[in-house]
C-alpha cells in the first residue's frame, strides 16, 4: 500500500493523476476491496486491479476522468454470462471508483499518508463518493454508509529490522525488499552498516541496540532478524525485543541450536518467561539445506512469508507425491 501512494506522489509531481480504487466486490474476482491503480498525466498506469479486459475498461474511463475531472464508478462484470458484455470469466463483479487527484492539497494528503505509514503507523483514509468532496484522513475509526464513502485503514508495510549487518544481512535485505518489506538495518560498525551495502534500507542505524530499538517503538508491524556476529549481541537485542509494548510479528535468530539454547538460558535468567521465548524462531529460517549467505537469506525470506501469510512451510507437492507413491 505504501508503494502505491509513493507512485501516486511521483505522479502528482508531473501533473494530475487518477486513482482507481476497488470499493466493493461480489463473487470470485482477481483483486480484493482496496486494490488500487494509478494513471498519471502521461497516461501511464501503475499497480493493478487484476489485469485483463476489466482493467482495460478502467484505464479507458480513467483517461476521461483525467481530462474532465468528473469522478465516477466503473462496473466490471466478470461473470462470463451470455448475452451480456463481460470483462472476464472469474465469476464475480467489481466496482471501481475513479477520482482525479491534483494540486497542493492532494500532494499534502499523500505526503501525510506516506509519513504515517513509514513511521509504522496505520492511517484511515475516507473517500467520499458524492462526486464533490475530497478524500481526507481521520484519526479514529468511523462507521459511514458504504454508499456515502469508502473508508479504508491503510496498514503500514511490514518492516524488517535486520540486526547485524554482515554477509547474511546484506543478502537478506535484497530478498526482504523483493517480497515487500521496508528495511531497517542496525549495526554499530559503519564500515558494514552503510548505504553501499544496504541500498534497500530506508534506515541505517549505527547507534547502540538500545537506542535503535527505542526509535522503532511505535512500529505496529515489525519483524526482526538477529543475524549478528556473536551471541552476546543476540542476548542484548532479544531482551529488548521481547519487552516491547507492541510485540514483534516475528523474531528470528541465526545460529546453531547450541548457540540459540545458550541465548535462551541467559535470557531466562533475566526473568523473561519461557512462553515469550517460545515465540522466537531460532534457529532462523526454513530447512532447505541452505549453506551460503544467499541461500540462508532465501530460507529466512521463506519463513517471513510463512509467518506473514499463515503458511505451513510444507512442500506444495507433498500430498500428491505421497498419493502417487501409493498407487
Amino acid at each position: 500500500m505504501g508503494n502505491c501512494f509513493q507512485q501516486l506522489a511521483q505522479a502528482l509531481d508531473v501533473g494530475p493523476a487518477v486513482l482507481a480504487t476497488v470499493t466493493s466486490t461480489q463473487g470470485s474476482v482477481p483483486r480484493g476491496v482496496g486494490a488500487r491503480l494509478i494513471v498519471d498525466a502521461k497516461g501511464q498506469a501503475f499497480n493493478t486491479i487484476g489485469g485483463g479486459a476489466g482493467e482495460a475498461k478502467v484505464l479507458h474511463h480513467a483517461q476521461q476522468v483525467l481530462q474532465t475531472g468528473e469522478k465516477q464508478f466503473v462496473e466490471i462484470d466478470l461473470s462470463g454470462a451470455p448475452q451480456r458484455q463481460t470483462q472476464g470469466i472469474c465469476g464475480g463483479h467489481m466496482r471501481v471508483w475513479l477520482e482525479r487527484w491534483q494540486g497542493e492539497a492532494a500532494k499534502s494528503l499523500v505526503k501525510a499518508i506516506l509519513q504515517q505509514l513509514q513511521q509504522g503507523q496505520a492511517v484511515t483514509l475516507v473517500t467520499p463518493l458524492d462526486g464533490v468532496s475530497a478524500p481526507y484522513l481521520t484519526d479514529h475509526l468511523i462507521e459511514i454508509d458504504a454508499a456515502i464513502a469508502f473508508v479504508q485503514t491503510l496498514e503500514p508495510p511490514p518492516t524488517l529490522l535486520i540486526i547485524g549487518a554482515g554477509h547474511v544481512g546484506i543478502q537478506l535485505a535484497k530478498v526482504a525488499a523483493l517480497i515487500g518489506f521496508q528495511i531497517v538495518v542496525q549495526d554499530d560498525r559503519p564500515e558494514w552498516a552503510n548505504a553501499e551495502h544496504y541500498p534497500q534500507a530506508g534506515q541505517i542505524l549505527t547507534e547502540e541496540i538500545e537506542d535503535a530499538i527505542a526509535s522503532l517503538t511505535q512500529h505496529q508491524n515489525l519483524y526482526t532478524t538477529l543475524v549478528t556476529r556473536g551471541y552476546t549481541y543476540d542476548l542484548a537485542a532479544l531482551q529488548l525485543l521481547l519487552q516491547r509494548s507492541i510485540p514483534c510479528q516475528y523474531i528470528g535468530m541465526i545460529g546453531s541450536e547450541k548457540r540459540v539454547r545458550k541465548v535462551y538460558q541467559a535470557v531466562e535468567q533475566t526473568g523473561i518467561s519461557k512462553q515469550k521465548l517460545a515465540a522466537v524462531y531460532g534457529p532462523i529460517g526454513l530447512d532447505i539445506g541452505a549453506l551460503t549467505p544467499e541461500e540462508i537469506a532465501v530460507s529466512i525470506g521463506a519463513e517471513l512469508i510463512m509467518v506473514q501469510r499463515g503458511g505451513t512451510g510444507r512442500s506444495l507437492s507433498e500430498r500428491l507425491r505421497r498419493d502417487h507413491s501409493h498407487e
